[in-house]
């Protein structure tokens, strides 16, 4: 046996502390863990969702691309399917558009009025923007169409998140 002897108290002190300190880090863990969540997690904005529109096949006439990605609110898991108008410009450059007016929300469309033809019309409130997707001045939406951001892979067209248009 050891020469040193634990009293009763010391034994109680020692179990509750130890006890005491479980509870606590049980306690403790799951708001650090809830804290440092956001940082662990990849980010998922700048991630680039693949559609079926070849790179090569791309014109100087905006056609509608439709492509689909899963989204997460919470626990529920859903398939969404967003839009984009996509040409070629002057330069060659790939521009893509989003299809939502700066107005009210409503979906725009690309040489579907005939009193402005070869712009995006809204129908909801006469909204007209320039193929660039600039505002036409004196019409309800004060703003540009958004601007999807671009990649090609293996040919094919990826976007990312919309972001509102630089002036």
């Amino acid at each position: 046996m050891s020469k040193h002897r634990v009293s009763r108290r010391q034994f109680l002190s020692y179990t509750l502390t130890g006890v005491g300190g479980f509870m606590a880090a049980g306690m403790l863990m799951p708001m650090v863990r809830f804290a440092i969540d956001p940082v662990l997690r990849a980010d998922e904005a700048g991630d680039f969702i693949p559609t079926s529109q070849k790179m090569a096949d791309i014109t100087s006439e905006p056609v509608r691309v439709d492509f689909t990605f899963k989204q997460k609110d919470a626990w529920y898991e859903s398939e969404v399917t967003n839009t984009a108008w996509v040409y070629k410009d002057d330069d060659g450059k790939i521009v893509a558009l989003s299809p939502v007016c700066k107005h009210l929300g409503c979906t725009v469309g690309w040489n579907n009025s005939e009193k402005y033809p070869n712009e995006f019309f809204c129908p909801c409130h006469n909204g007209r923007y320039y193929k660039s997707g600039v505002n036409v001045p004196n019409t309800p939406p004060m703003a540009p169409l958004d601007v999807y951001p671009y990649k090609e892979v293996d040919g094919y067209l990826y976007l990312g998140k919309a972001k509102p248009k630089k002036a």
